[in-house]
Formats: structure tokens, C-alpha cells, sequence
């Protein structure tokens, strides 16, 4: 039996105004090509670079959140290689000093140690035609972040959930919108096969072109097949880089696997070392936010709310932030009743709430984000809304009426009732009027109850409804049905 053994190598394209070394924009979003670009991210002779302190900050900003240690003083320097994507024939980036070392992430109970963050510049981008290659540099000199796992990792499962719990934090900590579609967040993952029962390590392979999650987890496990077919065999792994065909769902080689010395690394001559101060380090610690795994433990305690449901509030955190504003209206509103709710009820309170905007209020947005400018529902009208159901005010059929309304032109749900005189009828004698004429149309329905068929009740239901347009409350129209029909 085998052990896979996994790091991973996980690139992030930073959040930044300008590249990483020029004051070229930094939008991975131009379409046309080599519009972004200047003599220094071109590599022409006789420019210097100059160190973006945005990219610098969210470097560290990201190893703090990440429980790294920050370097004393950080160094740029040149690893040299040459590539068409690669103007200067080497790229400026970080090896014997980064900004960030020897911190750790927690995903699915495990810590898994990082070895370091650190920050480098990106390379152009690749077009490749029929019989020839195009290269655009939009790209060159964008700020990227390198982080370096140690070889903590022991499934495809769990590699896959670190890059996904990395990006959101990421997103979080808001310093990439890591988004893979997008080339943001790149993966790369090396593997080797131990032999169980042994101190042994396998020969490490190197699987580039990981574009997606599933990608991931999929390339891992073809890579894990194919290295124990290899020695099962008898045979020797050979230590090399491979790349991911997705549409044929295999690795194939690419090249040798290169080594450090490689890439002749040596400092960066136009760059000055960098010295870090503790005042700088605390400044940027008072900017970190609620991370995912502390807000997954917050939101279970504070609203009883389930794993998945904490997901969805996770993973959209939008989404999450615009729950917690009508929850503290809602807070608002039961300080202010009489008799105030307790704990149960405000749970039952929040629970009406979770169950509109995970079900009609995401329906409605379609994918979109409730923080767009082109969302008209504010916190306190969703929250004044699910009042309005909680008191029976206004029926399920009516609240959907509603909603739609409101996420249409952004008006209060008061307002909308009174325009379209939505009000719930509450006239017990006028609703009973109502349930006998459709008794009396539906004669049939009425004999087949009587014989003991439980869906012609609710069939009537349904008649009664449509007949009150869904003004009536079900609780009342069942009653009053069930006493006639007795």
C-alpha cells in the first residue's frame, strides 16, 4: 500500500491599482491586448523597477492571517530562466528571504503547515494559433503571491479543500478575488507515493496547468493510479513536470523537473532590501477581518444555523453580511414589542428569515450579488417584510407577491400592500362566506374527503385559496373548512 504525499505550490494575482513594479494598471479584464504595458514591464534595457507597497502590505497581510512568522528584512531576487512570456529573461521574485514563513492553515480538522508566502511578478500570457504563438504582456508585472505548503496533504480530497479554503480567505481578507476562471488563483501540486510502513519518500512529480478545483482533485487521483502502477510494476517513478488535460482527464509529461540552482537565483541589484517594522506588522493586523473558519463557528452559535447553511453564507460572503443586517433589525424590532419574544421564538424569527433569503430572496438575485448597485432591497425592508409574515399579516402567497415587488422598484412592503391592497382578510364570517360557496361548487371533492380521500382536502384548500386571491390565512381557511366539512 501507498501513501500519496502532497504540497502544493498556489499562485494568487493581487488586488491591487498598479503592477508590481511600474505604474502600469493591473487589470486582468483587458481584452485588448498590449495595452497595459510600459519599458519596464517589458524588460528594455535601463529601467528600474520600483516595489508597489499595496502588494507588499497584502502580502503580509495575508501571512498574518495565515499565523506566519514576518520576516525582519525581505529581499527580492532574480530567478532567471527564459521563456517568450518572460521579456526581462528572468523574473523578479523571492527565495532566500520572503516576507512570510512558517505558518499554518486548518482545513477538515488538520493543520496543514505553509512554508512560506511570498511575492514575485507575474509573466505575459500565451496565445497559441494553429502555427504560430501570440504573446500578450497585459499580464507581465501584475503583482503574484506564491504560497508553498509543506507536504502535509495525504489526499486529493484534501488538497482540493485547502485551495478552496485559501481562496476564501483570500477573498476575505479581500487581497485577490482568486478567481481560477480567471487565471487569479493558480494551482500547482506535487505528489510522491510512500510506502506505507517505511520512512521512504517516493519521487516527487510536479502537475502544472490546474485551473479548477475539480482539476485538483481529479489530476491527483490519474497521478496517484498511474505512480502506483509504476511501482507495482517494478518500475521507477521519474521525476518530472506534468500538465493536466482536462478534456482527456490524464497528466502528460512536459518536461524534466527543474531544481533550485536551475534558476541561478541571486539578489535583485535594482531592488534595496526591505525592513519590516513591528509598528507596520500591528497596523496591519488591526485590518484583518472575521475569517471564514471563525464566522463558520459564530454563525452556528449565534443563529443555530446548520453546516450548510453556514456554507452558502461562507462561500457568498455578501450574502452573509446582508443576513446579519436584517437579523439586527430584527433584534430591533422584538426589543421593542410587547410581550418581547424569547429565545425560542427570536430563533423561530430567524429561521423564517434564513428560509426567504435562501430560498425567494436567491431565486430572485440569480447568481447575482446583493451587494450590486442594482439591488433595491435594504435590510430594513427585508426585515420589516419577515415581520409582516411572522405577525400573519400577510399570507406565504402573498409574501412571494410581495418580495418580487420589492426586489423590482425597492419600495416598502407597507406601501406596496396598501398600493395593490395585498391586506391579509382577517374577517373570520366573510372568509367562512367564502368557503361554503366553494363547498358548494365542489361536490364532488366534498364527497370524496367524506370517504376518507386525504387529497381532495387539500384540493379544496387550494379552491378556497384562489378564491381569496391568497389573502386569507391558511391557519384560519383550514379551520374553518374542516369545521364545515365535520
Amino acid at each position: 500500500m501507498y501513501q500519496p504525499i502532497i504540497g502544493l505550490e498556489i499562485h494568487s494575482e493581487l488586488k491591487t491599482r498598479t503592477k508590481m513594479f511600474c505604474s502600469c494598471r493591473n487589470d486582468t479584464m483587458e481584452h485588448i491586448p498590449n495595452l497595459n504595458i510600459c519599458p519596464i514591464c517589458l524588460g528594455h534595457p535601463g529601467t528600474l523597477p520600483v516595489i508597489n507597497k499595496e502588494a507588499v502590505r497584502k502580502v503580509i497581510k495575508t501571512g498574518l492571517a495565515l499565523n506566519c512568522k514576518i520576516a525582519e528584512c525581505s529581499r527580492f531576487a532574480r530567478k532567471n530562466y527564459f521563456y517568450p512570456d518572460l521579456p526581462k529573461g528572468y523574473q523578479i521574485s523571492q527565495y532566500e528571504e520572503p516576507f512570510c514563513q512558517n505558518g499554518f492553515l486548518e482545513t477538515g480538522g488538520k493543520k496543514i503547515r505553509i512554508r512560506r508566502v511570498h511575492l514575485e511578478e507575474d509573466t505575459g500570457s500565451l496565445i497559441h494559433e494553429k502555427d504560430h504563438s501570440l504573446v500578450d504582456f497585459n499580464r507581465a508585472g501584475i503583482p503574484l503571491m506564491e504560497l508553498v505548503t509543506e507536504p502535509d496533504l495525504n489526499s486529493p480530497t484534501e488538497a482540493k479543500e485547502f485551495a478552496q479554503e485559501l481562496q476564501l480567505i483570500l477573498r476575505h481578507l479581500e487581497v485577490s478575488e482568486a478567481n481560477m476562471e480567471r487565471g487569479e488563483l493558480r494551482v500547482e501540486a506535487n505528489i510522491s507515493l510512500q510506502q506505507q510502513m517505511t520512512d521512504e519518500l517516493g519521487i516527487k512529480v510536479e502537475i502544472k496547468n490546474l485551473n479548477s478545483f475539480q482539476a485538483v482533485e481529479k489530476s491527483l487521483e490519474y497521478e496517484i493510479g498511474r505512480q502506483t502502477k509504476i511501482l507495482r510494476s517494478g518500475k521507477k517513478v521519474i521525476q518530472e513536470t506534468r500538465g493536466w488535460d482536462d478534456i482527456q482527464r490524464e497528466t502528460v509529461s512536459q518536461r524534466e523537473k527543474e531544481e533550485a540552482h536551475d534558476y541561478r537565483y541571486f539578489p535583485e541589484p535594482d531592488l534595496p532590501p526591505l525592513q519590516i517594522s513591528q509598528e507596520l506588522i500591528d497596523g496591519i493586523k488591526t485590518e484583518i477581518p472575521e475569517l471564514p473558519r471563525q464566522r463558520r463557528e459564530r454563525f452556528k452559535k449565534e443563529y443555530n444555523l446548520s453546516s450548510r447553511e453556514v456554507e452558502i453564507f461562507i462561500r457568498k460572503r455578501d450574502f452573509g453580511d446582508y443576513f446579519e443586517k436584517v437579523i439586527s433589525e430584527l433584534e430591533q424590532w422584538a426589543k421593542e414589542i410587547k410581550p418581547k419574544l424569547n429565545k425560542e421564538r427570536f430563533l423561530s424569527l430567524i429561521k423564517l428569515c434564513l428560509n426567504y433569503i435562501l430560498t425567494d430572496l436567491q431565486g430572485l438575485l440569480k447568481g447575482a450579488q446583493v451587494s450590486n448597485e442594482d439591488f433595491l432591497i435594504t435590510p430594513e425592508n427585508f426585515a420589516e417584510f419577515i415581520t409582516l409574515i411572522y405577525k400573519g399579516k400577510i399570507s406565504s402567497k402573498l409574501a412571494k407577491i410581495i418580495l418580487f415587488e420589492m426586489f423590482s422598484t425597492g419600495e416598502d412592503p407597507s406601501n406596496i400592500i396598501e398600493k395593490k391592497r395585498l391586506v391579509q382578510m382577517t374577517d373570520e364570517a366573510e372568509i367562512e362566506k367564502l368557503i361554503k360557496d366553494v363547498i358548494a361548487k365542489n361536490e364532488k371533492a366534498v364527497l370524496d374527503y367524506k370517504l376518507g380521500k386525504g387529497n381532495a382536502f387539500q384540493f379544496l384548500i387550494g379552491q378556497v385559496m384562489a378564491a381569496v386571491q391568497g389573502k386569507a390565512n391558511p391557519g384560519i381557511v383550514n379551520k374553518i373548512l374542516k369545521k364545515l366539512l365535520s
